[in-house]
């Protein structure tokens, strides 16, 4: 893809999303905003792609050429990475929302506390679920670069989503 055609897609991208989904951005719980606007708006707009998991939408958050600085094993790096685990994760929770609880931006940086909730109703591996809460976090650090996350370091709290879907022992 050259770069007058990455240009004119994130801006589509941008315009549409700022058309038809600005007012329903995930507002944060609690924020320190001491960076940009577009710091925050990038971090808000990935959010609303995991409460959502609506693809445009993480192609709006997400650079064409965006790094996953903690790739879990099996993951695609780049955009489809998150796209591929937010469909995955909605085969196992379909109800999935995520809301932000912090968001502190500084300069070009962005870390955003996650709350993740929903009910285990699909499949996930060879697990078929029962109905039961599905209740964790996640904290992502974002480096955001023309508007959008050009790299994410994250960490979800894995131990306590294994424990609800039923795959760890209590």
């Amino acid at each position: 893809m050259t770069n007058l055609s990455r240009t004119c897609l994130a801006a589509g991208l941008s315009a549409m999303v700022a058309t038809t989904a600005a007012a329903e951005l995930p507002a944060p719980a609690m924020s320190t905003l001491r960076g940009p606007a577009e710091v925050a708006s990038a971090a808000r707009t990935y959010a609303a792609f995991w409460n959502t998991g609506d693809p445009a939408l993480a192609h709006a958050a997400l650079s064409p050429d965006f790094i996953d600085r903690t790739l879990p094993d099996g993951r695609p790096q780049g955009v489809a990475g998150p796209i591929a685990a937010s469909q995955a994760f909605r085969a196992a929770v379909p109800d999935l929302a995520a809301a932000i609880e912090d968001l502190i931006v500084a300069d070009d940086r962005a870390v955003v506390r996650l709350h993740f909730t929903g009910h285990f109703s699909g499949r996930f591996q060879d697990l078929v679920g029962d109905g039961r809460a599905i209740d964790f976090h996640a904290i992502d650090v974002y480096r955001v670069e023309g508007g959008r996350i050009a790299e994410n370091w994250h960490l979800e709290d894995n131990l306590t989503l294994l424990t609800q879907l039923g795959r760890i022992a209590k």
